[in-house]
């Protein structure tokens, strides 16, 4: 199974992001709507997810695994994949009622 850490980058003064356990970068990374004109700069319309917040969503919504679970997958706390999971899922009910770009950031 393919898998690599991704972290250990600094967020302001605390304390440097624990790295998580990726295992499996997703297949597009840019999701559009139809709707989107081309002329358009939908720069400012960019719903951006992380890595981690992508990766909790797969392992909980679409492989069905408990928080837990997920947690020990990606090597962190029950309580990170739960922020994780709630900020992904926030940002793709954003994505369908505004109807707004979504783009997985592969970099952070």
């Amino acid at each position: 199974m393919f898998g690599y850490r991704w972290g250990w980058r600094r967020k302001g003064p605390g304390r440097p992001i624990k790295p998580r356990v990726i295992n499996g970068l997703p297949k597009a990374n840019r999701f559009i709507p139809a709707s989107l004109e081309e002329s358009s700069v939908p720069g400012e319309e960019q719903v951006k997810m992380t890595i981690d917040e992508y990766e909790a969503l797969r392992l909980v919504d679409y492989e069905g695994l408990l928080q837990e679970e997920a947690a020990q997958r990606m090597g962190v706390s029950r309580g990170t994949v739960w922020r994780c999971l709630n900020s992904a899922r926030k940002k793709v009910a954003t994505m369908l009622v505004e109807g707004r770009e979504l783009v997985i950031m592969l970099d952070a």
